[in-house]
């Protein structure tokens, strides 16, 4: 049976990222790979390109046998380079726990911490949050704070610029993961000035390509990439399919870095926030932050493989 008949779980551990994981075992606590990084624009900061998020993910009761796959998360992303993790107060209990755990590894100031306001209420709501985010990671600064699917967007992004000036967040931005709100981002991005904008692009979602992106980059604008997987449908578009030879001309080893690396590709893209609460899966994603990514031609044929599934 071919390796593209296995579900992912499966695929990794018959060994798709066994370079990774040795890559891993080999490396003293504390030392990074060289994972591939992007600037962001508004500062010349460098960050690596793979992310982690945290809805659904993160939201856990807090039991042992629930916070020990989180921790090794953690553990694997802090040591394969990662930084930047994404989560929100209102992605039930993912904040507080993801909070927990990074203190509990001592790793909170070593990561980019992104988080959100995510209420449509008042000024005060907002404060509310950051301070409830600044708690739950121990953290006085946050790397980025974004006003969450535009809720309040009119209210709460004069707060966060107070914060920035008041050094109390480094970056701020808005977020949407819904393609209906498109057109309302795009006339957020031509009338704010932001740091970072969050928004849903994938293979098997590529509208953000045509207007969003392009624009982001045009005003300078950091973008980080959710709904990779396209809530999963694409590997149920892949199941029971092999990987195609020619995905290994951009170094590629499984379908999750399939996807991964063509978001990548797209040199406008700063940083991708696959979500798991699996360490196999976490190594998996952070392999496409190492090596070849597809180029023009190679993201063509990479669209039209899917297209036609």
């Amino acid at each position: 049976m071919g390796a593209g008949h296995l579900d992912r779980r499966r695929l990794i551990r018959a060994g798709v990222v066994a370079g990774a994981a040795a890559l891993l075992r080999i490396r003293p606590l504390g030392a990074t790979l060289l994972q591939r990084t992007r600037t962001i624009p508004s500062s010349g900061e460098q960050i690596p390109a793979v992310g982690l998020g945290s809805a659904r993910t993160f939201s856990v009761r807090g039991n042992s046998s629930e916070l020990d796959p989180l921790r090794e998360v953690l553990r694997h992303f802090h040591r394969m380079g990662g930084r930047v993790f994404d989560t929100a107060p209102t992605y039930g209990g993912a904040e507080r726990v993801s909070g927990r755990l990074v203190q509990e590894l001592g790793i909170q100031d070593d990561l980019f911490f992104a988080t959100k306001i995510s209420t449509g209420g008042s000024k005060q709501a907002g404060l509310a949050q950051e301070r409830g985010s600044q708690e739950a990671w121990g953290r006085d600064m946050i790397d980025l704070n974004q006003v969450h699917n535009l809720r309040g967007v009119d209210v709460h992004l004069p707060t966060l610029r107070e914060a920035k000036a008041a050094g109390r967040t480094r970056y701020i931005g808005v977020t949407t993961s819904r393609m209906p709100q498109h057109d309302a981002m795009e006339a957020v991005l031509r009338r704010e000035t932001l740091d970072f904008v969050q928004l849903n692009y994938s293979l098997g979602e590529r509208q953000a390509a045509d207007r969003l992106i392009p624009l982001a980059a045009d005003r300078g604008i950091a973008v980080l990439v959710n709904e990779p997987y396209n809530g999963g449908r694409l590997f149920r578009a892949v199941r029971g399919r092999d990987l195609p030879e020619w995905a290994a001309e951009f170094d590629c080893e499984s379908w999750g870095q399939f996807f991964l690396k063509y978001i990548l590709s797209e040199p406008a893209v700063t940083v991708v926030i696959p979500a798991t609460s699996s360490p196999d899966h976490l190594i998996d994603n952070m392999g496409a932050g190492l090596g070849a990514l597809p180029d023009a031609t190679q993201r063509r044929r990479m669209e039209a493989f899917f297209d036609q599934l």
